[in-house]
């Protein structure tokens, strides 16, 4: 107002000044200012009248927006690591002694059961001999028993029936031991799967070092995955994790079975071990898993979506609701955050159960503006 009557004082000082005398005469020159005094007048009261009708009219500006009350609830963080899948029983046979294959009994992709014989190594040689000793066996038990009887009636000396026996006996210990190393011609299975590959064929010489076939079951499975050693002290044998494997697009649950007890010198990290029943035997030893694992937990926390939550030089902020003078207006809340997790963040500090946070139409208020929702 009083801007507008200095301009208006100005302007009828610059006219009156700048306004050619009609007349040299004073009395023209009064009459001309009383005029001029009437208009200013005029303006004035013309002036307040408007302000007066704008003061009526005029209200507070208010911003339409959605809220949401806060109530305590439950608050995780994970992290993620990468799997790697192993088959519980995955075997590489061999023969348990050198010789040529002379018979191989299973192809790859067959099923076989625990000692189920996949290959036959020659035994020929061992089979003469047995039966070389045999023919030398059935003379000893003659003699034996012979020596036994003479010795039952006190006929004859005592080393001649001791010796008897001994070569009896002695007989039978080789033969048992050339019938076990016949036994050891057959290439068995371990465990009971399927036969994955077959590494040699028939013909080939097999020994205890060279891997006949592969054995796998991988009716359950292993998943080993590195973590931090940041995390050691916050997770725990038990705890349920969440493995994803991308070429399924399977996600599956289940507890941490093993935590390792070293740290890796090279990457700092300690090995945990999760066990899988894979009925259906999709997933397959080295499948790509991420594993999600549980490294925080607030049974009572505060949360908010990261967007509600801006910053300024005092620090992160965001607006809730007030009661002011009957009217609900935005209210500016400095708070201190805690943990993040897929863009929500919990609030350590600054807010309470019971609050109602604006979260829809927050870019439009500051501090103090009217709200309706």
């Amino acid at each position: 107002m009083k801007k507008i009557l200095m301009v208006l004082t100005a302007a009828v000082i610059i006219a009156s000044c700048s306004a050619p005398a009609a007349t040299d005469d004073e009395t023209t020159k009064r009459q001309q200012l009383q005029g001029y005094k009437q208009e200013l007048l005029a303006l004035e009261q013309k002036i307040d009248g408007l302000e007066k009708e704008l003061a009526l009219t005029e209200v507070d500006e208010v911003v339409r927006v959605k809220v949401v009350e806060l109530q305590n609830e439950i608050f995780e963080h994970f992290i993620e690591v990468t799997g790697k899948v192993e088959a519980e029983q995955d075997v590489n046979v061999s023969p348990e002694m050198a010789g040529v294959i002379m018979e191989v009994f299973v192809t790859e992709g067959q099923t076989v059961t625990k000692g189920e014989v996949l290959a036959k190594l020659s035994s020929e040689i061992l089979e003469r001999t047995i039966d070389e000793l045999v023919v030398q066996q059935e003379l000893a038990i003659t003699n034996f028993e012979r020596q036994k009887n003479l010795w039952d009636q006190n006929i004859g000396s005592e080393m001649q029936f001791l010796q008897a026996k001994n070569s009896k006996e002695s007989l039978e210990k080789r033969i048992a031991s050339l019938n076990s190393q016949i036994e050891m011609a057959n290439i068995k299975s371990p465990v009971s799967g399927v036969v994955d590959v077959v590494y040699q064929k028939k013909g080939h010489i097999g020994s205890p070092q060279v891997p006949f076939a592969k054995v796998i079951n991988i009716s359950k499975i292993k998943v080993y995955a590195d973590v931090s050693e940041f995390y050691l002290t916050k997770i725990e044998t038990g705890d349920k994790v969440e493995l994803f494997f991308p070429a399924l697009n399977r996600e599956l649950k289940a507890p941490i079975y093993q935590i390792g007890n070293t740290i890796d010198p090279n990457n700092r990290t300690f090995r945990v071990r999760i066990n899988l029943n894979n009925s259906d035997n999709m997933i397959k030893p080295n499948l790509q898993s991420i594993i999600k694992l549980r490294d925080y937990l607030n049974k009572e926390a505060i949360v908010v979506p990261s967007l509600y939550i801006k910053e300024d030089f005092n620090g992160n902020y965001t607006y809730v609701v007030e009661n002011n003078s009957g009217k609900k207006v935005a209210k500016k809340v400095y708070v201190r955050t805690g943990v993040t997790n897929n863009n929500i963040t919990e609030i350590v500090e600054g807010l309470s159960a019971g609050m109602q946070i604006i979260s829809e139409g927050f870019n439009q208020v500051s501090d103090g503006t009217v709200l309706q929702f």
